[in-house]
């Protein structure tokens, strides 16, 4: 049974569709006026996760993120690039999708609506809350009267006097401080689409309502964002759906930690303040990594690490949690993910067989597993089990992460202790290491990690030439070890090791691997 966190309630509970068997996901995506940076990336890597998960049990989910390529911050950033806010959009959508792309994300989400190509039906909606009394034009803009909701912040479990309206300068044509935009009139050089009230665009919370609804339908089962969007977009989508159509807009709330710059908030920017904690905005929000802190591009990123190492790092945290970023913790989670690619390649010259060609079930009721009162199968299906645990509890990846390390480690001892690199090994023991390899493919699948090899990391400077002097220390080793010097042939083990080279000694002779590089 898969039990869910629903901010809405602030409790864990049953997990029951809408509809037998399928589920509507969206995630409020990005706002294109900048490249993206690790930030973008935390929600459309966990929420990908949790949908491969889901199909692994057996549900067809549909996966929504939105693009909101119409919006304040656009138009100030074409006006100051002297460009259209329809060329800035292009090119930071492409930026983003490039990124979803090298992430293993983009082709697991169905739809990616844009704010500007549902226009007609922002405006439809609109008009449908005025017709019901919840909405009110004024001037050219059109608000939406919070008081005729009563349940109006049981998202974010606040009542008016702790909420702040917009205010501003459209404060004295609202009939109270807490109304919101679902319209705003056009400007002199903004875009701008004609509407019953004039030329105008719309607000940014009514943007997600209308794409959600137009996609997933009236009532859908898992709406996803950041922490930050709790108050007020999520608030404001719950009470504009819900008075429109007079029924819940989604049945589970679920809201990612924030990308947080260190272990202390605030670190980005000079501040040092309270640690932050899970659910707690105002701590995660204070170091919150985004652009305006001078996050830099992910493209950029991508440079230094594997998709697949920062995809790792993303879901090594609960998502519920904040992401303690640096580059070190990064580098930590590089060198774990070489333990799992040391053992995909033992596994190829024992078996002669490539693991990521194994063909692992993809759905749960095809792996379970009958051990036979085999000792070491009766561990993997443990392992397996305390896996399915952790994600059905909430998708609590970081859990199920540290389960495949201890799957690695049963892998590897079984292999050491039925010496299967040596010699000629028990036919019966190597099909036994192959059934429990499936294992580890199968659940790291569902988290969306080990689909294709890494790619070979290149050491800088002269190839060839590293190559001869790697191979030379490597033969000072061996000599040193015949001679019982010990002391330095650990030396040279663990010179290389400081400079990213590691060894593996194995009956045919020593190997060695570049993990990195600077």
């Amino acid at each position: 049974m898969i039990r869910v966190y629903n901010t809405l309630s602030k409790s864990k509970e049953e997990f029951q569709t809408v509809e037998p068997g399928k589920v509507g996901m969206y995630l409020c995506g990005p706002t294109v006026y900048k490249p993206s940076h690790i930030g973008h990336m935390v929600g459309p890597v966990i929420f990908d996760a949790i949908k491969r998960y889901l199909v692994y049990n057996g549900y067809d989910v549909t996966f929504v993120i939105n693009v909101t390529d119409v919006d304040d911050k656009l138009i100030a950033e074409s006006n100051a690039r002297g460009i259209s806010t329809l060329q800035v959009a292009e090119e930071m959508t492409a930026d983003y999708m490039r990124n979803l792309d090298a992430m293993g994300v983009r082709d697991n989400i169905d739809h990616f609506p844009k704010a500007t190509e549902y226009m007609r039906q922002i405006i439809d909606f609109t008009q449908a809350l005025i017709d019901k009394d919840f909405a009110y034009p004024a001037d050219g803009d059109v608000y939406f009267d919070v008081t005729k909701v009563s349940d109006y912040g049981k998202l974010s479990h606040r009542n008016l006097e702790q909420m702040q309206g917009e205010g501003g300068s459209t404060a004295a044509q609202k009939h109270s401080p807490f109304d919101f935009a679902l319209w705003k009139s056009a400007k002199p050089n903004e875009p701008s689409w004609d509407s019953p009230w004039g030329k105008g665009r719309p607000g940014w919370h009514i943007e997600c309502s209308v794409m959600s609804g137009s996609l997933l339908g009236e009532t859908f089962d898992i709406h996803g964002g950041g922490l930050d969007l709790v108050f007020p977009h999520h608030e404001n989508e719950i009470a504009q759906s819900e008075s429109r159509y007079g029924c819940p807009m989604a049945k589970y709330w679920m809201h990612n930690g924030l990308m947080q710059a260190s272990h202390e908030v605030g670190k980005v920017g000079g501040r040092n303040t309270r640690e932050a904690k899970t659910g707690d905005l105002q701590s995660q929000e204070e170091g919150k990594i985004s652009k305006s802190k001078g996050a830099s591009a992910f493209r950029d990123m991508l440079q230094e690490f594997d998709a697949e190492n920062i995809r790792f790092f993303l879901l090594s945290t609960h998502y519920r949690r904040p992401i303690d970023y640096s580059v070190e913790r990064l580098k930590e989670i590089g060198a774990a993910l070489d333990t799992f690619y040391r053992f995909f390649k033992r596994y190829q010259r024992i078996t002669n067989e490539n693991f990521y060609q194994i063909d692992a079930p993809t759905q749960r009721k095809e792996g379970n597993i009958d051990p036979k009162n085999d000792e070491f199968l009766q561990s993997v299906a443990e392992q397996r089990n305390r896996f399915l645990e952790a994600m059905d509890d909430d998708f609590n990846t970081g859990g199920s992460l540290g389960v495949l390390f201890d799957l690695l480690r049963t892998l590897n001892k079984f292999t050491d202790d039925n010496k299967l690199e040596t010699g000629k090994p028990d036919v019966e023991k190597v099909q036994l290491l192959k059934r429990a390899a499936t294992v580890l493919r199968e659940l790291a699948l569902t988290l969306g990690l080990f689909r294709n090899p890494p790619k070979e990391k290149a050491s800088s400077g002269n190839t060839e030439l590293v190559d001869k002097l790697i191979e030379l220390l490597i033969e000072l080793r061996t000599a040193s070890r015949k001679a019982k010097d010990f002391s330095a042939a650990d030396k040279i083990r663990n010179g290389l090791a400081e400079i990213g080279v590691a060894l593996e000694d194995r009956p045919t002779g020593t190997e060695w691997t570049i993990e990195r590089t600077f």
